[in-house]
Protein backbone atom coordinates (compact mmCIF):
# COMPACT_ATOMS: atom_id res chain seq x y z
CA UNK A 1 0.00 0.00 0.00
CA UNK A 2 0.89 3.54 -1.14
CA UNK A 3 1.58 5.20 2.92
CA UNK A 4 0.59 8.35 1.80
CA UNK A 5 0.86 10.50 4.94
CA UNK A 6 -1.07 14.21 5.17
CA UNK A 7 0.17 17.03 7.54
CA UNK A 8 -3.36 17.42 8.79
CA UNK A 9 -2.76 20.29 11.28
CA UNK A 10 -1.51 22.59 7.75
CA UNK A 11 -4.95 21.16 5.82
CA UNK A 12 -6.62 22.41 9.32
CA UNK A 13 -5.17 25.37 9.25
CA UNK A 14 -5.85 26.31 5.92
CA UNK A 15 -9.45 25.80 5.21
CA UNK A 16 -11.53 28.17 7.66
CA UNK A 17 -14.77 25.92 8.10
CA UNK A 18 -15.46 27.45 11.53
CA UNK A 19 -18.53 29.53 13.25
CA UNK A 20 -16.33 32.17 13.88
CA UNK A 21 -13.80 32.49 10.55
CA UNK A 22 -16.60 33.28 8.30
CA UNK A 23 -14.90 36.50 7.48
CA UNK A 24 -11.67 34.94 6.99
CA UNK A 25 -14.00 32.25 4.77
CA UNK A 26 -15.21 35.50 2.73
CA UNK A 27 -11.45 36.60 2.32
CA UNK A 28 -10.00 33.33 1.36
CA UNK A 29 -13.33 33.28 -1.83
CA UNK A 30 -11.65 36.43 -3.16
CA UNK A 31 -8.65 34.84 -3.54
CA UNK A 32 -10.05 32.05 -5.47
CA UNK A 33 -11.89 34.09 -7.43
CA UNK A 34 -9.36 36.39 -9.06
CA UNK A 35 -11.41 37.97 -12.34
CA UNK A 36 -14.32 38.57 -9.17
CA UNK A 37 -17.06 37.80 -10.89
CA UNK A 38 -18.54 36.01 -7.46
CA UNK A 39 -18.96 32.41 -8.64
CA UNK A 40 -15.85 30.05 -8.61
CA UNK A 41 -14.90 27.42 -11.78
CA UNK A 42 -13.62 23.88 -11.12
CA UNK A 43 -9.73 25.46 -13.14
CA UNK A 44 -10.23 28.26 -10.68
CA UNK A 45 -10.12 25.74 -7.71
CA UNK A 46 -7.61 23.44 -8.87
CA UNK A 47 -5.61 26.44 -9.19
CA UNK A 48 -5.96 27.83 -5.88
CA UNK A 49 -5.30 24.51 -4.05
CA UNK A 50 -1.44 25.45 -5.35
CA UNK A 51 -1.11 29.40 -5.94
CA UNK A 52 -3.81 29.86 -2.73
CA UNK A 53 -3.61 27.76 -0.37
CA UNK A 54 -0.07 25.89 -1.36
CA UNK A 55 -0.83 22.63 0.11
CA UNK A 56 0.54 19.86 -2.38
CA UNK A 57 -1.38 16.92 -0.65
CA UNK A 58 -4.74 18.63 -2.01
CA UNK A 59 -3.69 19.94 -5.01
CA UNK A 60 -2.43 16.35 -6.15
CA UNK A 61 -5.55 15.04 -4.61
CA UNK A 62 -7.68 15.93 -8.00
CA UNK A 63 -10.17 13.26 -7.50
CA UNK A 64 -11.40 15.00 -3.96
CA UNK A 65 -11.04 18.21 -5.46
CA UNK A 66 -13.51 17.25 -8.36
CA UNK A 67 -15.81 15.40 -5.64
CA UNK A 68 -16.00 18.46 -3.41
CA UNK A 69 -16.88 20.61 -6.14
CA UNK A 70 -19.17 18.98 -7.92
CA UNK A 71 -21.56 18.28 -4.80
CA UNK A 72 -21.05 22.07 -3.48
CA UNK A 73 -21.85 23.66 -6.45
CA UNK A 74 -25.39 22.88 -6.26
CA UNK A 75 -26.13 22.81 -2.56
CA UNK A 76 -27.41 26.41 -2.62
CA UNK A 77 -30.12 27.05 -4.92
CA UNK A 78 -28.51 30.15 -7.41
CA UNK A 79 -30.57 33.77 -7.25
CA UNK A 80 -27.96 34.68 -9.88
CA UNK A 81 -29.70 36.88 -13.30
CA UNK A 82 -27.04 35.73 -15.38
CA UNK A 83 -28.11 32.02 -15.05
CA UNK A 84 -24.61 30.53 -14.49
CA UNK A 85 -24.22 29.94 -10.52
CA UNK A 86 -25.65 25.95 -10.82
CA UNK A 87 -22.81 25.16 -12.71
CA UNK A 88 -19.81 27.11 -10.61
CA UNK A 89 -19.17 27.42 -6.60
CA UNK A 90 -20.90 30.26 -5.07
CA UNK A 91 -20.07 32.34 -1.78
CA UNK A 92 -22.88 30.89 0.25
CA UNK A 93 -21.43 27.28 -0.86
CA UNK A 94 -17.83 27.83 -0.16
CA UNK A 95 -17.89 26.66 3.68
CA UNK A 96 -19.45 23.40 2.41
CA UNK A 97 -17.08 23.21 -0.38
CA UNK A 98 -14.28 23.27 2.15
CA UNK A 99 -15.82 21.12 4.40
CA UNK A 100 -16.54 18.57 1.24
CA UNK A 101 -12.63 18.73 0.13
CA UNK A 102 -11.33 18.04 3.92
CA UNK A 103 -13.82 15.18 3.90
CA UNK A 104 -13.01 13.80 0.35
CA UNK A 105 -9.39 14.26 0.72
CA UNK A 106 -9.55 12.00 4.07
CA UNK A 107 -11.11 9.43 1.63
CA UNK A 108 -8.80 9.90 -1.30
CA UNK A 109 -5.53 9.35 1.13
CA UNK A 110 -7.50 6.00 2.47
CA UNK A 111 -8.51 4.80 -1.38
CA UNK A 112 -4.26 5.49 -2.04
CA UNK A 113 -3.19 3.40 0.76
CA UNK A 114 -5.09 0.60 -0.38
CA UNK A 115 -4.56 0.77 -4.36
CA UNK A 116 -1.07 -0.62 -3.81
CA UNK A 117 -0.30 -0.57 -7.39
CA UNK A 118 -1.51 3.08 -8.08
CA UNK A 119 -3.81 2.28 -10.82
CA UNK A 120 -6.42 4.30 -9.45
CA UNK A 121 -8.60 1.32 -8.61
CA UNK A 122 -8.82 -1.16 -5.86
CA UNK A 123 -8.73 -5.05 -6.96
CA UNK A 124 -10.08 -7.83 -4.86
CA UNK A 125 -6.92 -8.85 -3.87
CA UNK A 126 -5.81 -5.17 -2.27
CA UNK A 127 -9.07 -5.00 -1.05
CA UNK A 128 -8.46 -8.02 0.98
CA UNK A 129 -5.34 -7.52 1.39
CA UNK A 130 -6.02 -4.27 3.19
CA UNK A 131 -8.82 -6.05 5.65
CA UNK A 132 -6.49 -5.17 8.75
CA UNK A 133 -5.64 -1.36 8.02
CA UNK A 134 -9.56 -1.21 7.01
CA UNK A 135 -10.85 -2.67 10.09
CA UNK A 136 -8.90 0.59 11.89
CA UNK A 137 -11.08 3.00 9.89
CA UNK A 138 -14.70 1.37 9.77
CA UNK A 139 -14.67 -1.57 12.02
CA UNK A 140 -15.13 -5.37 11.82
CA UNK A 141 -15.50 -6.35 7.73
CA UNK A 142 -16.50 -10.03 7.92
CA UNK A 143 -16.15 -10.73 4.83
CA UNK A 144 -14.17 -8.78 2.86
CA UNK A 145 -15.37 -10.66 -0.73
CA UNK A 146 -18.52 -9.80 0.07
CA UNK A 147 -17.84 -6.21 1.55
CA UNK A 148 -16.05 -5.17 -1.96
CA UNK A 149 -19.10 -7.07 -4.18
CA UNK A 150 -21.25 -4.36 -2.58
CA UNK A 151 -19.12 -1.70 -3.13
CA UNK A 152 -18.76 -2.73 -6.67
CA UNK A 153 -21.86 -0.68 -7.66
CA UNK A 154 -21.14 -1.12 -11.17
CA UNK A 155 -19.99 -5.16 -11.27
CA UNK A 156 -16.96 -3.79 -13.14
CA UNK A 157 -15.16 -6.05 -11.03
CA UNK A 158 -12.83 -3.34 -9.14
CA UNK A 159 -13.71 -0.52 -7.01
CA UNK A 160 -13.29 3.37 -8.07
CA UNK A 161 -12.81 6.64 -6.08
CA UNK A 162 -16.38 7.22 -6.89
CA UNK A 163 -17.30 3.93 -5.46
CA UNK A 164 -15.16 3.89 -2.28
CA UNK A 165 -16.66 7.28 -0.95
CA UNK A 166 -20.19 5.97 -0.93
CA UNK A 167 -18.89 3.11 0.87
CA UNK A 168 -16.86 5.35 3.03
CA UNK A 169 -19.45 7.73 4.41
CA UNK A 170 -21.88 4.90 4.99
CA UNK A 171 -19.29 3.02 7.18
CA UNK A 172 -18.17 6.64 8.66
CA UNK A 173 -14.41 6.28 7.49
CA UNK A 174 -12.44 7.58 10.01
CA UNK A 175 -8.27 7.24 9.74
CA UNK A 176 -6.09 6.87 12.66
CA UNK A 177 -4.13 9.16 11.89
CA UNK A 178 -6.06 12.51 11.11
CA UNK A 179 -7.63 14.78 13.64
CA UNK A 180 -11.50 15.94 13.62
CA UNK A 181 -11.53 18.33 16.02
CA UNK A 182 -11.62 21.73 15.79
CA UNK A 183 -9.01 23.63 16.75
CA UNK A 184 -8.78 23.96 20.23
CA UNK A 185 -11.59 21.28 21.45
CA UNK A 186 -10.25 18.18 23.26
CA UNK A 187 -10.48 15.48 20.86
CA UNK A 188 -10.98 12.79 23.38
CA UNK A 189 -14.53 14.76 24.31
CA UNK A 190 -15.16 15.88 21.39
CA UNK A 191 -14.43 12.65 18.77
CA UNK A 192 -16.76 9.98 20.09
CA UNK A 193 -15.87 6.56 18.60
CA UNK A 194 -17.60 2.59 18.66
CA UNK A 195 -15.54 1.11 16.19
CA UNK A 196 -17.17 -1.95 15.62
CA UNK A 197 -20.39 -1.65 13.58
CA UNK A 198 -21.86 0.88 16.01
CA UNK A 199 -23.04 4.59 15.80
CA UNK A 200 -19.76 6.75 15.66
CA UNK A 201 -20.17 10.42 15.79
CA UNK A 202 -17.70 12.56 14.20
CA UNK A 203 -18.38 16.65 15.08
CA UNK A 204 -16.23 18.03 12.10
CA UNK A 205 -17.40 15.99 9.30
CA UNK A 206 -21.26 15.40 10.55
CA UNK A 207 -22.99 18.41 8.34
CA UNK A 208 -20.83 17.14 5.03
CA UNK A 209 -21.60 13.29 5.33
CA UNK A 210 -25.50 14.20 6.08
CA UNK A 211 -26.02 16.23 3.07
CA UNK A 212 -24.03 13.79 0.94
CA UNK A 213 -26.08 10.69 2.24
CA UNK A 214 -29.47 12.97 1.99
CA UNK A 215 -30.38 13.90 -1.66
CA UNK A 216 -33.24 15.09 -0.87
CA UNK A 217 -32.19 18.01 1.64
CA UNK A 218 -33.32 21.54 0.65
CA UNK A 219 -31.07 24.10 -0.54
CA UNK A 220 -32.52 26.15 2.53
CA UNK A 221 -31.01 24.45 5.17
CA UNK A 222 -27.37 24.43 3.54
CA UNK A 223 -27.75 28.07 3.37
CA UNK A 224 -28.47 28.12 7.03
CA UNK A 225 -25.75 25.59 8.40
CA UNK A 226 -22.79 26.57 6.21
CA UNK A 227 -23.22 30.23 5.50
Amino acid sequence: MADLQVNWEEVYAKLPTGKDQRQERFDLFNQFDPNGNGVLSLAEVDKAMRDVLAVDELFNAKPAIMRAFQIAKNCVKSKRPDGVGEDYIEKLEFKFFLCALRQYLEYYVAFQRIDSDDDRRISLEEFVGAKATMEKWVGAIDDAEAEIAKIDLNDGGVVLFDEFCKWAISKALDLEDDDDAEPGDNTQEKKKKKKNGETRTVVRDMYCSLWILSTGLVHTCIIAMYA
